[in-house]
């Protein structure tokens, strides 16, 4: 097979993005979906797909992506002991039916409004992590069983709405509001996006099946080929980032990150074309 130079420049993009998603993946506890739908939304709207199909399909592969990313993230900070397995069964089990739940809304929902979703949230877990204060370690402010399950179901319908694991929001809550250490939040979050996955896989693939018009080699709305180009560089790198999580300090990087958060939030809500046309009409 001869790929034609547009095909390899984006082949080339998949995996430098599978590269840079496992990096933020295993340092931060997050999906890294922020990255990856717009990413993918980019190369299939390029390649001609129709723009809802485009925005399903890179929901559903971002999952698919997240699941064995997030396992490889787990793992290291499991082996460092910092998953704590009673607040994150409770909090993955329940979010795995939320985000079936939201796949299934989200297979139905037209695309503009999934942008404004995938965008919102991505603002909500942004402005998070600014605002968020550090309350005293060991200080649990709600140890419930039940609350973990509530917070766990409402995270995972936002998974499955927005295709994203629901680190970005998890992460900032566990360790600013919650009393959870910054290495106990991450590697709770990275066990809890594994499971929102499945559900959100499930459900972005049983509600595809009968869909026409999506990419070759798709399941549903997973598409099998842009899953190994991101995967096959994330699950790797993962690893990477856990290292860097216990080793290095994140701050400046949790800048960037919040940076590069804030500027996607604000492209998929379509926020810059409506200042760009007030400013144009005043």
């Amino acid at each position: 097979m001869i790929f034609s130079s547009v095909e390899i420049l984006f082949i080339a993009v998949l995996i430098f993005t599978g590269l840079a998603v496992g990096v933020i993946s295993g340092l931060l506890g997050v999906g890294g979906a922020f990255i990856m739908v717009p990413v993918q939304y980019w190369i299939l709207t390029s390649l001609g797909f129709d723009p809802t199909i485009a925005m399903r399909v890179s929901f559903g592969t971002s999952l698919a992506v997240i699941l064995p990313t997030a396992l490889s993230g787990c793992y290291g900070h499991s082996c460092l002991g910092c998953v704590l397995w009673r607040p994150g069964l409770a909090l993955g089990l329940s979010g795995l039916l939320g985000a079936f739940m939201g796949g299934s809304i989200a297979a139905h929902a037209p695309v503009e409004l999934l942008k404004l979703i995938f965008g919102i949230i991505v603002l909500i877990g942004a402005f998070g992590m600014i605002f968020a204060k550090k309350i005293k370690p060991g200080a649990k402010s709600n140890d419930s069983l039940f609350f973990y399950i509530i917070l766990g179901f409402m995270i995972g319908i936002s998974s499955g709405v927005s295709g994203i694991g629901g680190g970005i929001i998890l992460v900032p809550t566990m360790f600013g509001f919650m009393g959870f250490s910054i290495l106990e939040a991450i590697g709770i979050s990275a066990l809890v996006i594994a499971m929102n996955s499945i559900g959100g896989i499930l459900s972005y693939a049983l509600n595809g099946l009968d869909v026409s018009g999506l990419p070759p080699y798709s399941i549903g709305y997973i598409n099998l080929l842009i899953f190994a180009l991101l995967a096959g560089t994330s699950v790797l790198a993962a690893q990477l980032g856990v290292r860097f999580a216990h080793k290095l300090p994140d701050e400046k990087l949790r800048i960037i990150l919040i940076a590069l958060m804030i500027y996607i939030g604000l492209k998929m809500t379509s926020a810059f074309e409506w200042f760009g046309s007030f400013l144009w009409t005043n």
